[in-house]
């Protein structure tokens, strides 16, 4: 099994192995009330099983971390992925999932979300947090002050 995308979104749910998302596909969130804040999340995540992996379960893991590796949130669960009648043979199939998560962040930088399969690492992408312009201008007025 290999992790085929990830997505960030404001609200997932996976019903009947389709995607619904809310305000999906962005990976830069600008903040303009200040940190630390609370923030709402969605990710969903697809999975390629192949074949010879359908009918077992299998150990699925998200992770959220800041640029320094502290966990911020992790989701666990296991998938198990059937061969419905009719399937070619040797075809894989996709598997879906949607986390949806309030995040703590305490500061504008990079964060990463991590897949594993069985523990073990098998993708990484990134999203960006960043001070929004009435945020920004807040602080050079504090600082002028």
């Amino acid at each position: 099994m290999e992790t085929e995308w990830l997505i960030l979104a404001d609200h997932v749910d996976v019903v009947g192995n389709k995607l619904y998302l809310n305000g999906g596909g962005w990976d830069t969130l600008t903040v303009n009330s200040g940190f630390p804040v609370q923030q709402t999340l969605g990710v969903a995540a697809a999975f390629r099983v192949p074949w010879n992996e359908t009918n077992q379960r299998t150990n699925v893991e998200i992770e959220i971390v800041t640029a320094d590796g502290l966990t911020l949130t992790k989701a666990a669960g296991q998938l198990e992925v059937g061969r419905p009648p009719g399937l070619p043979a040797g075809q894989s199939q996709r598997a879906q999932i949607a986390v949806n998560m309030t995040l703590s962040l305490d500061k504008p930088g990079t964060y990463e979300i991590i897949t594993r399969i069985e523990g073990n690492e098998d993708h990484r992408t990134h999203f960006n947090v960043v001070a929004g312009p009435i945020l920004i201008a807040q602080q050079h007025r504090e600082g002028a002050a």
